[in-house]
């Protein structure tokens, strides 16, 4: 049985969910990741108001459209970064930032992200996925040297933030997705196990797997859900495209996304560097079942041309594993 194919909101959020949801059923999506940002799903609106709630399922349901997961990848940012400055004020609403004293900042963006695991509860789904920040990030190239003491340190800090969040997943039955990017505190297989060391194996604790950041740092996605099957609770389908022309690297120069010059960007998944094949083959291998959720980035190319072609392309790709060896047939009776 193939997997629900749904469409995450985050690059649409300038547009009211209606119209999102109109469009991804149009195309022919199964259902919508929300994201807790525009309109698509507001947390302190869902706790304040039952029938907020019910008016996001009748928007869904309007469409025939379903949904197994919402995400906090912007206030989950706040909760554990290290500095907190005015990037963060562009992508909070003011009642989060309020006089912007960082510490402020982490504490309001820890108790919503708390209650983003009580609100989705109530909406009925046990998925939230999201970033938790670092403190420890910008410590990555190491000059003036840092010390293993001080990035035991940062991990200490993630973990004395969000362990309380994630007793209230627990508590809830919601689980947490950490999308593991550049910038969190887990960017690679090594640092994903170090975040679960520090939280102590934390049963709320997962990944929201995403092929399209571990592209450009060189990491074979399948690797990842070898090492990390059993807390894997998410899957975007996402897309990059490495492009190394000896003036640039991976470092992406300070240049925006669509530029030219980056050693890579975001595609439209099926036109980058991502193999879906072994993806999928190990999905099926593990027996993940949940959502491929697409999230599009590509800055060269209209997004209501490319969501559904990324559709198509994940229907084809999203094959049902043989429940039989391929030789089998040898060896049967006549």
């Amino acid at each position: 049985m193939a997997r629900p194919v749904t469409l995450f909101t985050g690059q649409w959020a300038d547009l009211p969910l209606e119209v999102v949801a109109q469009k991804a059923s149009a195309w022919g999506f199964d259902g919508l990741e929300l994201a807790c940002w525009g309109d698509h799903f507001e947390v302190d609106k869902a706790l304040d108001n039952d029938a907020y709630l019910k008016s996001r399922w009748d928007i869904l349901k309007k469409y025939n459209l379903g949904c197994w997961a919402i995400s906090t990848h912007l206030v989950g940012q706040c909760v554990a970064d290290d500095p907190i400055d005015q990037r963060h004020r562009r992508v909070l609403p003011d009642r989060l930032w309020g006089d912007g004293e960082p510490e402020g900042v982490r504490q309001r963006c820890a108790t919503e992200v708390a209650n983003t695991a009580i609100a989705a509860k109530q909406f009925g789904v046990s998925i939230v996925n999201g970033f938790t920040g670092s403190a420890v990030w910008k410590n990555l190239y190491f000059f003036p040297p840092t010390s293993q003491e001080d990035i035991d340190a940062g991990y200490a800090d993630f973990a004395r933030r969000w362990k309380p969040i994630l007793d209230v997943f627990q508590a809830q039955e919601v689980k947490f997705g950490l999308e593991v990017h550049p910038t969190e505190i887990a960017y690679d297989l090594l640092t994903s196990q170090r975040a679960i060391d520090a939280l102590a194996g934390h049963p709320a604790f997962g990944f929201n797997f995403d092929p399209s950041h571990f592209i450009h740092q060189f990491i074979d996605p399948v690797e990842f859900i070898n090492d990390f099957a059993a807390r894997i609770w998410h899957v975007h389908v996402k897309d990059s495209r490495v492009h190394l022309t000896g003036r640039n690297s991976i470092l992406s120069s300070h240049l925006d996304f669509g530029d030219h010059r980056r050693g890579w960007d975001f595609v439209s998944p099926g036109r980058g560097d991502v193999k879906w094949d072994p993806i999928v083959r190990a999905l099926n291998r593990v027996g993940y079942q949940g959502p491929l959720s697409i999230e599009w980035e590509d800055s060269g190319m209209d997004r209501e041309w490319g969501a559904p072609e990324a559709l198509r392309m994940v229907r084809s790709q999203d094959f049902t594993a043989t429940a039989a060896a391929f030789d089998a047939a040898f060896a049967a009776k006549k």
